[in-house]
């Protein structure tokens, strides 16, 4: 029996992993997936128990991330969009929360940037804003139900507000290298209206629903989830250089390219470099936990940790998915072989703004105790 998120990605690894595939092909997730996902509460593992979700802790979310991601990098990083977006759940009015996350089969993403304009307007009696614009990286956007846009709006406010499926155009421009399958693709919407009950305020919302993962830090949250997608797409590239060295016996080598003393140094150098980014994330995200779980809030001194963890953790990935590749000669570079998709899905990890390695500049000031913006801390 499926007791935690963690247990439900190692349930559905297989699965995902074989439609991996697939989802490369159609620059999307594959149904199958996305209903084999949402089955098992893995679109939505930050939604509160109240609202009949799983309400994940912090750690266990980064731990089921991780294996998705290790079966399919896109899968991985769809699950992670998904259910970070849900976390937001607990900030909505409850009308709003329970219409959009009350039924479990409901998928939502979205996108945090205040990239839409909205006008404060009244519909039918009903007060909320009218929403303009368009939205880059719209990942899994076009399976969602639900789906999230920011908006600066006409009375000063920056508002997220969540739309019908139906309201929302989508735009085909997710041709690339890296997290093919993922489908983050341009969506925008016109004139689209947002009751109050279906938009909050970051920053200036207060939880509706007192729980953990609704005081610890957001942005945080953010960071250390598309980190752990980069270590689980590293973990992958890993695991399948260790099967392939094993049975390949290089051109003009007597021996098998495991029994090359290069190959054993330097994959040993790599799985040294994976699992301690790996146990670095884990130990300041839970660090964090429990002082949330305790009561306490997450120090900024706690919140730098978890960032430099979370951008030392995609950049040691996409150097274990450079290894994995290289280490395995002229095999990586046919379509049969995963280790290309590896290093390009792992690469895009270090593009994502929350774990860019430009981020070190702000970290290393704060190290020092000098100023410097943690407002997306």
């Amino acid at each position: 029996m499926v007791t935690s998120v963690v247990d439900a990605a190692a349930e559905v690894a297989e699965f995902v992993e074989a439609n991996a595939d697939e989802a490369d092909r159609l620059r999307r997730l594959p149904g199958s997936t996305v209903e084999a996902l949402a089955a098992r509460d893995l679109m939505r593992m930050c939604v509160p128990q109240v609202y009949g979700g799983p309400e994940a802790p912090a750690p266990d979310l980064l731990r089921a991330i991780m294996a998705l991601a290790a079966a399919d990098g896109a899968a991985g990083w769809c699950s992670m969009i998904a259910s970070t977006t849900s976390s937001m759940s607990a900030f909505l009015p409850a009308e709003g929360a329970r219409e959009i996350y009350g039924d479990p089969s409901v998928v939502t993403g979205g996108v945090f940037a205040p990239n839409g304009t909205g006008t404060v307007a009244t519909v039918d009696g009903v007060v909320g804003v009218q929403v303009s614009g368009r939205w880059a990286w719209g990942s899994g956007t076009q399976h969602c139900e639900w789906i999230l846009g920011g908006a600066a709006c006409d009375d000063q406010s920056f508002r997220l507000c969540w739309f019908p499926s139906a309201a929302v155009v989508f735009h085909d421009t997710w041709h690339t290298g890296g997290m093919r399958g993922s489908g983050s693709l341009d969506f925008s919407v016109d004139e689209a209206f947002a009751p109050d009950h279906r938009t909050m305020r970051p920053g200036v919302s207060e939880p509706v629903v007192d729980c953990a993962l609704a005081h610890f830090p957001n942005f945080a949250l953010l960071a250390a989830s598309v980190a752990a997608v980069g270590l689980g797409v590293a973990r992958h590239a890993l695991d399948e250089l260790i099967e392939l060295a094993a049975a390949k016996t290089p051109q003009f080598s007597r021996s098998a390219l495991a029994d090359n003393s290069f190959t054993r140094i330097e994959v040993a150098r790599a799985e040294g470099s994976l699992r301690s980014a790996r146990a670095f994330l884990l130990d300041e995200v839970s660090r964090a936990w429990e002082a949330v779980e305790a009561g306490s809030s997450v120090s900024l001194e706690r919140r730098t940790a978890i960032r430099l963890a979370a951008v030392h953790a995609a950049t040691a990935a996409a150097d274990v998915a450079d290894t994995a590749y290289t280490l395995a000669g002229g095999s990586a570079v046919y379509d049969t072989s995963v280790l290309g998709r590896c290093l390009r899905d792992a690469h895009v990890v270090t593009q994502h703004i929350q774990t860019a390695p430009k981020l070190l500049e702000k970290i290393g000031a704060l190290i020092f105790g000098r100023d410097a913006d943690t407002s997306m801390f």
